[in-house]
């Protein structure tokens, strides 16, 4: 037992010995490694930069010029890498790497096939004219400002200055409503009046106190008034007009402002907003028991 523990302890001790050679015979190749990857990493940074300034100049999208920063910058590194290894005289693992490329890909292509999907939308998220930064849109029920397109997720900023961030497969994949493709937002308000109210004279009051309201409404013509039913308790009603903005935020300011205006003029002019009211009718003869017994 005792003879095999000191082959075995020899035996380590050669292995040690001649990985400690290896490492002197190639400490300088090593120290080149190292010394290549800094300038690798510095260089791929430097060449994002500078692929940034250069397509400052042209018609592209932000996010897309970001992407395609990225990209070399990642080509940049996989290039050095390639390197590191020739300088390290680790052919044979390259050749391995490279002949095993295609089961590894195949392998990690099914296990992130959500990151692929959603990396590969955000390229095309990046290039369409659709969608850019700035614009306010609406998608899978969230609604803000796209501050930020990169290769994992569409970033929008809500109302309520909450970031929300939306994979870039969801938003490629489903409806997207964009307020910003105009120049103008629709605000369009609901109310109701009495039935004793005059239906003339409110749609004229109505339309007359938007436009004077409103600097975008130029006049009374540009107000739409429209009676929609006869309710349980008042004659509803639905007035649009447009406002020179596409926010959101901005049209929810808008009609909070026109409903404190028309209730405003409705009350100067006696004009009842009613609200539901249950009437209850009970035969001649009902009588209400005495509580008192």
């Amino acid at each position: 037992m005792k003879i095999q523990i000191s082959k075995a302890w020899d035996k380590m001790l050669m292995r040690l010995d001649t990985w400690l050679d290896q490492f002197i015979v190639n400490l300088p190749n090593i120290v080149i490694a190292l010394l290549v990857f800094f300038i690798v990493v510095l260089l791929s940074k430097y060449l994002s930069k500078l692929t940034l300034k250069v397509l400052s100049k042209s018609s592209l999208q932000k996010s897309m010029k970001n992407v395609i920063a990225k990209l070399i910058s990642v080509f940049v590194i996989l290039l050095g890498l390639f390197l590191i290894l020739g300088i390290l005289d680790l052919s044979k693992t390259l050749n391995t790497i490279l002949a095993g490329a295609g089961v590894a890909g195949l392998a990690v292509g099914l296990a992130l096939q959500g990151a692929l999907s959603n990396t590969f939308s955000g390229i095309v998220l990046s290039y369409i004219k659709q969608i850019k930064f700035g614009d306010w849109i609406e998608s899978n029920n969230y609604e803000g400002e796209v501050v930020d397109i990169d290769l994992r997720a569409v970033t929008i900023r809500q109302p309520d200055n909450n970031l929300v961030y939306l994979p870039n497969k969801l938003v490629l994949e489903n409806p997207i409503k964009n307020f910003s493709s105009t120049s103008q937002s629709r605000v369009i308000m609901h109310c109701g009046v009495g039935y004793s109210s005059d239906l003339e004279f409110v749609r004229n009051l109505v339309k007359k106190t938007i436009a004077e309201k409103f600097n975008s409404v130029e006049g009374e013509d540009n107000v739409i008034f429209l009676y929609k039913e006869f309710g349980d308790s008042s004659i509803n009603f639905e007035t649009r007009f447009w406002i020179d903005s596409t926010s959101a935020l901005e049209v929810a300011k808008a009609k909070t402002e026109a409903m404190i205006y028309i209730k405003k003029a409705f009350d100067q002019n006696d004009i009842n907003i009613p609200f539901p009211i249950r009437t209850l009718d009970f035969p001649k003869n009902f009588s209400m028991p005495n509580s008192s017994k």
